[in-house]
């Protein structure tokens, strides 16, 4: 691995697994953890209607990813690795997530925009972490993606990826299936993830 992050961000943590002392030092500097208020949540961006249109001719594993696109798949740690050797040969974007997490919610809506944008070049997928699959539908639903994400119940395919401490998680991956980077916590500005993106997945 190239580039990984070394420290946490303020209180990026998820909810449980992490000690409690290490979550309070944190939000010493930041936001807290978990969801933010409802005056700070931004709606979801709208679904660009052309989005089929603008996928059209994407290689055939990327098509497959829009294919299953807001779906919550099963299969854990193997049936993602297995996804990623499938996807060998192209940059990917993984976002880890959960449906309580209010930093999530409010990047939610970059990934939206830059999938259908880079979805022909670059595949994104999800993995729902330490959340419930009823929670993370309904999320799912407001939020709708052109990409999948797996359920990750354990937190053992985000130990996979380098990305267990916090939430949300971002984690990109060259053509060649190394890891570039891991950007940990949330993006406040679609240009950043989007300047992410141009540097990373390559």
């Amino acid at each position: 691995m190239r580039d990984h992050a070394s420290h946490l961000p303020p209180c990026a943590a998820m909810r449980r697994l992490l000690p409690i002392g290490l979550c309070a030092a944190l939000a010493l500097g930041g936001s807290g953890c978990g969801s933010s208020s409802s005056s700070e949540r931004p709606s979801a961006a709208p679904a660009k209607q052309d989005s089929t249109a603008a996928l059209a001719g994407a290689p055939a594993p990327l098509a497959m990813l829009h294919k299953q696109g807001n779906k919550l798949l099963d299969g854990g740690r193997r049936a993602f690795g297995a996804r990623l050797t499938e996807l060998r040969g192209h940059p990917v974007v993984v976002n880890k997530w959960a449906s309580w997490c209010g930093p999530c919610r409010a990047e939610f809506p970059f990934f939206q925009s830059q999938a259908i944008d880079r979805g022909k070049r670059v595949a994104f997928l999800g993995v729902n972490s330490n959340d419930n699959a009823a929670n993370a539908s309904r999320f799912l639903e407001q939020y709708p993606v052109t990409y999948p994400s797996y359920k990750d119940p354990d937190l053992e395919i985000a130990a996979q990826i380098k990305a267990v401490a916090a939430f949300p998680s971002t984690v990109f991956y060259d053509s060649k299936g190394e890891i570039a980077h891991v950007k940990v916590g949330g993006y406040s500005k679609e240009e950043q993830l989007a300047e992410d993106i141009e540097r990373y997945a390559r």
